[in-house]
């Protein structure tokens, strides 16, 4: 028996975890499509019409609409005795490679978005120490080494005249952010000492021996931050985080290693929300040596496929009948597009 199949526009990639031979996890399989997601390479998930894309669709043209695992674990299955007679062949006549716009469902929030007014009148850009905390970031490296070896230093980098505010600062962040790594030299080594001497189980040096010079400013943060505590109420310049004992301060945006972007930072000095993204190009872009940029997109096929069914003509009778009488008009092949049969031969 053969049944002949032609579709138009069938996505032959995926945007989720995990698979569709499996019961759905309680929160549902993991969306794997956002820009971030897209950046590792396991999460570009390509996909061909496969042995179980064509049990899939039989069993929707004799109208059981249950996932496969679940008709298969049933004892009414009706393929259970015929998968192995089974086979199919794939004929795409059109393959376009298309930038498609993905609906994100996951309620993710952008990391360099923010949505509402601007408080500069923020307690931790308007304290008496103001300056002298956020200051740390306008050290210059030589003064970075004073910094880490004489307690008593006095940061005064920000001219008195200027007013402190978040953008000033998220600005300079940013700018630390994007410096290149540098070599380890003598001051270099003896500032990550110093630095090492506070917190021990961080890491600042990278798998290539050079120390990415946003680490350093965001550990002397946390450091000044505890300097000034001696004589300053600083509970305007952290967030609280547990209870008790468990308390831990977080310095607004920064972690004891690195800056944790613009989302992270601002969202504390606005009076929106954070920003939910609504969705993305479904794009990921990959070097290649020798060959450089190359942009992988979503599949769409156009084609026919054929369903072989190794059974007798009565069988074939049979399972033609219960086509006809389910009476699908069209059905997805995959991914949406559009697929419809054909034909039905019995021999």
């Amino acid at each position: 028996m053969r049944i002949i199949i032609h579709y138009e526009s069938s996505w032959r990639n995926s945007f989720l975890d995990g698979s569709n031979d499996e019961p759905l996890p309680k929160k549902g399989r993991n969306f794997v499509a956002s820009m971030t997601e897209l950046g590792k390479a396991e999460n570009f998930h390509a996909r061909a019409v496969s042995h179980n894309t064509v049990m899939g669709v039989l069993c929707r043209l004799i109208g059981d609409q249950r996932k496969l695992y679940q008709a298969r674990q049933s004892d009414d299955y009706y393929f259970a005795n015929l998968e192995n007679q089974i086979s199919f062949v794939d004929t795409p006549s059109v393959i376009n490679h298309e930038i498609a716009y993905i609906r994100n469902m996951k309620g993710s929030t952008d990391q360099n978005s923010f949505t509402g007014m601007i408080q500069n009148s923020h307690q931790t850009f308007n304290s008496d120490y103001s300056k002298e905390f956020w200051g740390v970031l306008w050290l210059s490296l030589d003064e970075i080494y004073d910094f880490c070896h004489y307690d008593s230093y006095l940061v005064n980098s920000i001219n008195d005249d200027n007013i402190l505010n978040p953008i000033d600062v998220l600005n300079r962040s940013l700018f630390l952010n994007d410096l290149k790594s540098v070599k380890q030299d003598e001051k270099i080594k003896s500032i990550i000492s110093f630095i090492k001497s506070y917190f021990s189980d961080e890491q600042y040096i990278e798998k290539n021996d050079l120390v990415k010079p946003i680490r350093l400013y965001s550990a002397l943060l946390y450091i000044q931050l505890n300097r000034l505590k001696e004589k300053y109420e600083m509970s305007g310049a952290v967030n609280k985080r547990g209870k008790g004992e468990n308390t831990k301060e977080f310095i607004f945006g920064y972690s004891k290693r690195g800056f944790n972007g613009k989302r992270d930072f601002m969202k504390n000095f606005i009076t929106g929300e954070e920003k939910i993204i609504y969705g993305n190009p479904y794009i990921r872009k990959e070097s290649v040596k020798g060959e450089g940029k190359i942009n992988h997109t979503l599949t769409k096929a156009s084609g026919q496929l054929e369903i072989h069914l190794d059974i007798d003509t009565e069988q074939a009778k049979i399972l033609k009948q219960m086509i006809d009488n389910a009476g699908v008009s069209s059905f997805y092949l995959g991914k949406k597009g559009l697929a419809y049969v054909d034909d039905i031969r019995l021999r």
